[in-house]
């Protein structure tokens, strides 16, 4: 064996536990999902769809993270105060560990303001500075990105 070879086999084995710790970051499949609009209707069709995918997986003995995005006037989906879905939205965060919810920053900062006071969010929900932003995001590190 030259001394390359054993260095390249040596390098193998080493990498070999890193290798299969960045797998273990990620689930097989990735998917984004949009709500924009304050549809209660449309609200419950993104958490059905989130749920029906991640049964379909499951059953494949597949893994499956979901992001819903809510912006615009999908942001109601995680207020406070104005959710129709607030109860299953909770109860779903308990049952899928798989499931997370992002916040858009800029539409939320525009409620804010335009309401004179702090609009509250559902503990469920993440914060984050565009809602758009994040989807492109999603997108770029390979996220599927559906609208229902």
């Amino acid at each position: 064996m030259t001394i390359l070879t054993r260095a390249f086999a040596l390098f193998a084995l080493l990498a070999l536990p890193f290798a299969a710790m960045a797998e273990d970051n990620f689930a097989d499949h990735r998917l984004a999902l949009q709500i924009s609009d304050n549809s209660p209707q449309k609200m419950n069709t993104v958490l059905n769809v989130a749920t029906n995918v991640t049964k379909h997986y499951e059953s494949l003995g597949e893994t499956v993270d979901i992001r819903i995005v809510a912006f615009n006037a999908g942001l109601h989906m995680l207020r406070e105060d104005t959710s129709p879905v607030s109860e299953r939205v909770a109860a779903m965060s308990l049952e899928l560990p798989n499931l997370s919810f992002a916040a858009c920053g800029n539409t939320h900062n525009a409620m804010s303001q335009r309401e004179g006071a702090e609009v509250e969010l559902l503990s469920e929900a993440e914060l984050v500075q565009s809602g758009v932003v994040e989807l492109i995001e999603l997108q770029k590190q390979g996220w599927a990105y559906v609208r229902p």
